[in-house]
């Protein structure tokens, strides 16, 4: 058995560094700090579905029409009825025009019909004797070749008999020869009654069977009809020069240039521009991504900028125009706008919003992008870490957006610039 130890006191100093090590791990206790929880995302999951996108565009506004008008009378102004600013309805008269010399003409020109119409009619009487006249000697010389060929006849049966009498030496050979010269005589007269009975025929026939048929008469009369015509005409021109001497605005619209006054000469010169303004167009200007998929008929949203008033107007799309230059990726888009106050004027202005087609994929909302590029979106994955992924944009709205680059089903940090970083475990609510 082992003999008895004596207890010793350690020393101070000793117990001194043992208390203070005791304090020491004591107080690490005591300010330990616990584990903390993983930071909370708003998460989304990406789904297949359709979007409506909108084309943002800068543009101006600009008249329907533009109408420049001149005169081709060499006519003073008598009066010139509006000033530039005043709105002017389509038929109401502008300016008029002196047209005393015009009206001069007229009255020359009808007086020049009027005679050609006399001279017709006389024609026409003239012509219908001609070839009454020509008829009835048609029927003369037909009956003076009747009369001439029987007077021929005759005298050659008178021959014949008195070649027998005159061979039988009843007949002296002088009256033989007599009646001889006598037969040759008729023989003339049948020629020339023949010869006069083509000259009459031909003069009908040249006249015409009546005056309305072809032929020389006829023709007279159409040629005094033509200067009748010929009359008219220029009668009628010069009432369609009189009608111009009035000018009227052809549209309903705005006077914005007035270059005429009272006792002027129109000359060559444009002599007042008027602006159709109710409806309206906006033109925007977009490059061919901006343009893209744009058609006829689209809904566009065009709100004015930069001015007092701020309106909000919706129109539809009626041409998506070349580039605005050879050479430039500049394009225009006109949307028909009503504009029934006339307070949308030609060159404010406005942006313009006009909706696509449909598009379709995986939606994913805009906020998720994590930059401005939207080209890469933060995905949660399967062990509650967070990884950045590339994805390419289809088309967005404003709100959501068509990607590609992750499938249906990927859950996707909403906030896509909050401050989590890749690997790092979240929490979210699902």
């Amino acid at each position: 058995m082992e003999p008895h130890k004596k207890f010793t006191w350690p020393r101070p100093a000793v117990v001194a560094a043992m208390i203070t090590v005791a304090l020491g791990t004591a107080g690490c206790a005591k300010h330990a700090r616990p584990e903390q929880p993983p930071p909370f995302v708003q998460a989304v999951v990406a789904q297949f579905g359709a979007i409506t996108p909108a084309s943002m565009m800068s543009g101006i506004i600009a008249p329907y029409e533009n109408v420049a008008i001149q005169s081709s009378l060499n006519e003073p102004a008598d009066a010139v009825n509006v000033q530039e600013g005043d709105r002017v309805a389509k038929g109401q008269l502008l300016a008029e025009l002196d047209t005393a010399d015009l009206e001069a003409q007229l009255q020359a020109d009808l007086a020049t019909a009027n005679a050609n119409q006399a001279n017709t009619t006389h024609t026409v009487y003239q012509g219908s004797l001609s070839i009454s006249q020509g008829n009835q000697t048609l029927n003369s010389m037909r009956g003076a070749l009747q009369a001439a060929q029987a007077t021929l006849q005759k005298d050659q049966r008178d021959l014949q008999r008195d070649l027998q009498l005159f061979t039988q030496g009843y007949l002296s050979e002088q009256v033989y020869q007599a009646q001889q010269a006598t037969v040759r005589s008729d023989q003339g007269a049948v020629e020339q009654a023949m010869s006069n009975l083509r000259s009459a025929a031909a003069t009908v026939q040249a006249n015409g069977s009546n005056i309305n048929a072809p032929g020389l008469q006829s023709s007279s009369v159409e040629q005094s009809r033509a200067q009748v015509q010929v009359a008219l005409a220029q009668a009628n021109q010069i009432r369609v020069s009189i009608s111009k001497a009035r000018i009227v605005s052809p549209i309903d619209g705005v006077v914005v240039n007035r270059n005429l006054n009272p006792g002027e000469y129109p000359g060559n010169r444009q002599i007042f521009t008027l602006q159709q303004v109710s409806p309206i167009y906006a033109v925007l200007r977009g490059s061919s991504d901006q343009i893209a998929g744009i058609a006829n008929g689209a809904r566009a949203t065009i709100s004015t900028t930069g001015t007092g008033l701020h309106r909000s107007l919706s129109g539809a799309v009626i041409g998506v125009l070349n580039e605005i230059q050879p050479g430039s990726t500049q394009f225009q888009v006109k949307v028909l706008l009503p504009n029934p106050d006339q307070d949308l004027r030609p060159g404010m202005a406005i942006q313009g919003s006009v909706v696509l087609p449909n598009v379709r994929g995986v939606r994913v909302p805009e906020t998720a992008f994590t930059d401005d590029n939207h080209d890469a979106v933060q995905i949660v994955q399967s062990d509650s870490t967070v990884k950045t992924v590339k994805v390419s944009e289809v088309a967005n709205d404003g709100t959501n957006s068509i990607v590609s680059g992750i499938q249906s089903g990927t859950r996707v940090v909403a906030n896509g610039q909050s401050s989590v970083g890749d690997g790092q475990k979240v929490s979210y609510r699902p």
